[in-house]
């Protein structure tokens, strides 16, 4: 299934999750992201969220981009996890996947993505081969890497897969060049970056004349106007807003489109 031009994200919902993630299918969002860590997301609330809009047919599953991750001890809160410190990390990812399965009441996954890389090389080879069996099993769609900054572990994952990585999933920031050459290397082989924290680590951006311009030029919130630039430049954001307002009105981003010479202004911001 193709990603749509944004993702509902649920990380630090919290009690509230149930009620965002079905009002953001109730406003439009055909995407989901979350993970199986308890420390930051409430996948099961995810999950319940999911079946309230399906019950009250707001969304068929079939129209619906579900992803979930695989997060590593160091992302996890020991005293919650979906799985033992003392397993196997091939266990690990299968309990974590079994866990999220049931969390979000599918058989599939469209996305599965792992959180963050995972050291040595070796290591990271036995958590992708996991991956790659539930690819084989026909019970995930894609396999993605999130927290991912440094080219060179990208490109050890995609040399060494036999199922390629298809998402890269990082916090879209100055402190990382903004991903410039992982972005580049994804345009070169057909995988999807996606970004969050897009509009809070970039108040700068969002604060430029040139934004608040073409805000007034285009009757659009400035919010909109970076996010409509992201799909220009082939990235797909994540979107966390908790304001119904904010969800009708970002969904609409693919009504308008900026020009090429507006494009290039704005990106001359990530420097």
């Amino acid at each position: 299934m193709k990603i749509p031009n944004m993702i509902y994200g649920t990380a630090w919902k919290k009690e509230n999750t149930t009620a965002l993630v079905f009002e953001a299918l109730k406003q439009g969002f055909k995407a989901v992201d979350t993970a199986c860590q308890p420390r930051h997301y409430q996948e099961d609330l995810v999950g319940l969220g999911l079946q309230k809009a399906y019950d009250e047919q707001i969304v068929k599953r079939e129209d619906l981009f579900i992803q979930t991750k695989f997060t590593p001890i160091d992302g996890q809160d020991k005293n919650n996890m979906p799985y033992l410190e003392s397993d196997e990390i091939e266990i690990q990812v299968e309990k974590s996947f079994e866990t999220s399965k049931k969390n979000l009441k599918t058989n599939f996954i469209d996305a599965y993505i792992l959180h963050s890389p995972v050291y040595p090389g070796s290591k990271l080879q036995k958590v992708w081969q996991k991956m790659e069996e539930f690819v084989d099993a026909q019970e995930v769609g894609q396999l993605g890497i999130s927290n991912c900054y440094d080219l060179d572990v990208l490109v050890y994952i995609y040399n060494n897969a036999k199922i390629k990585p298809s998402i890269v999933q990082n916090r879209f920031y100055a402190q990382s060049g903004y991903d410039k050459e992982i972005r580049a290397f994804c345009n070169q082989n057909g995988i999807k970056y996606e970004s969050f924290w897009s509009l809070t680590a970039n108040p700068h951006i969002l604060t430029s004349e040139i934004l608040q311009n073409l805000s007034k030029k285009y009757q659009r919130g400035v919010a909109e106007i970076f996010y409509r630039f992201l799909n220009h430049i082939d990235i797909t954001p994540l979107n966390g807003t908790t304001s119904t307002k904010h969800m009708i009105e970002d969904l609409k981003i693919g009504d308008f489109s900026l020009s090429n010479d507006e494009i290039n202004e704005i990106s001359k911001l990530l420097g």
